[in-house]
């Protein structure tokens, strides 16, 4: 799996998670979180066990890369959240982001934070990657909701949708 693809995943689990049972200090929150993930991505790769007290190796080259966008993804999305919030809230219609689950509401906020303070990436790739990740981590109509959404707003940009911009 490309490694954008999944440090986005990685920042909506870390959304979703700081949403649901938020802490006051965020980096120590996030490291934990990193914590738990290289070991689960260890685990997944079949490496044997640490020994007990054995700190973990240092981040692959790889790990490295995917943390410093993941987290980029999460610090600019809760930087910006309140304007990002009143953005959803407007182009909802008949909808209240609080009634979304929490799961479409942090896509697509950090969706919103790509289009909006990210003019690296693409709009179209930004839309396409929360879509394919509505699809694996919520319902089979998110997705399609998710789509809607991120399209209105899309077409209120002012910066080409198929390429990066140097705004």
């Amino acid at each position: 799996m490309r490694l954008r693809r999944v440090a986005r995943e990685k920042a909506l689990q870390f959304l979703f998670q700081h949403e649901v049972n938020p802490t006051e200090d965020l980096g120590a929150e996030l490291n934990v979180f990193w914590e738990e993930q290289w070991h689960a991505m260890r685990e997944e790769r079949g490496d044997p066990p640490l020994p007990e007290g054995e700190a973990p190796p240092a981040p692959t080259t790889d790990e490295a890369a995917l943390r410093t966008f993941a987290e980029g993804l999460i610090h600019g999305t809760l930087q910006h959240l309140r304007d990002i919030d009143a953005e959803l809230s407007r182009v909802m219609i008949n909808w209240s982001l609080h009634r979304l689950a929490a799961v479409d509401r942090n896509i697509l906020r950090m969706a919103v934070y790509e289009f909006r303070y990210r003019n690296d990436i693409p709009p179209v790739v930004t839309i396409n990657e929360a879509i394919d990740i509505a699809r694996k981590f919520s319902t089979a109509d998110s997705g399609k909701f998710v789509n809607g959404i991120l399209d209105r707003i899309k077409g209120e940009l002012n910066r080409p949708a198929r390429e990066a911009s140097e705004q």
